[in-house]
């Protein structure tokens, strides 16, 4: 099944107690522009992540407020940083790395750095009509002259959601890929493989 491309570049999530720290007291966040998935969006503010090592300045905000701080960098911004974040699903913090978030108010620093997952976006009646479930892991294939396979591809269902797959910036330089590319979903009917072995 083909599928198109999303590219995630570095980014930071912010719950509103931060927000307030970084840019000050009843600070809203302002939209540049929409993301495809439903209600997300970037905003105009920027951040500086910052390490004992190094630091990465113009950092995207992405919109709404969430209930948690989370940034998201690739395994290249980590070396350049010193640090080792975990690959996690977004919303699972348990071992993510410290970092400070520097804004033009304030600064906080927070255990909220991972690297995120390779995941699918799928909405409830698109992942009921082609078998997916939640958090069920699959592999894309990838085509062209740097093609090859993406195993743990997680699939993540929520309602009205545009159906794309998001890499990071590692992941798509590594095959070449940029935003809308088509990449081809490869997923196995378990129940279908076990019913098969039983007949045999």
């Amino acid at each position: 099944m083909k599928i198109p491309v999303g590219v995630s570049n570095r980014h930071v999530h912010l719950k509103e107690e931060t927000l307030k720290i970084l840019f000050g007291d009843n600070y809203v966040l302002n939209k540049r522009n929409e993301l495809k998935q439903p209600g997300e969006f970037a905003s105009s503010e920027t951040l500086t992540i910052k390490t004992e090592k190094a630091e990465i300045p113009n950092v995207r905000v992405l919109g709404p407020i969430r209930k948690y701080d989370q940034v998201e960098i690739s395994k290249t911004d980590s070396y350049k940083l010193g640090i080792n974040p975990p690959v996690k699903n977004s919303g699972d913090l348990e071992g993510a790395s410290t970092i400070t978030l520097i804004g033009p108010v304030g600064t906080v620093t927070v255990n909220a750095c991972i690297i995120p997952n390779r995941h699918i976006h799928i909405s409830d009646e698109k992942a009921l009509e082609l078998g997916f479930t939640n958090n069920q892991m699959v592999s894309v294939k990838v085509f062209g002259i740097k093609g090859g396979i993406l195993d743990n591809v997680y699939i993540k269902i929520q309602p009205n959601a545009y159906f794309e797959i998001h890499l990071d910036t590692d992941d798509a330089n590594a095959h070449l890929l940029k935003e809308g590319d088509i990449v081809e979903i490869i997923w196995i009917n378990l129940e279908y493989v076990i019913n098969v072995k039983k007949l045999i």
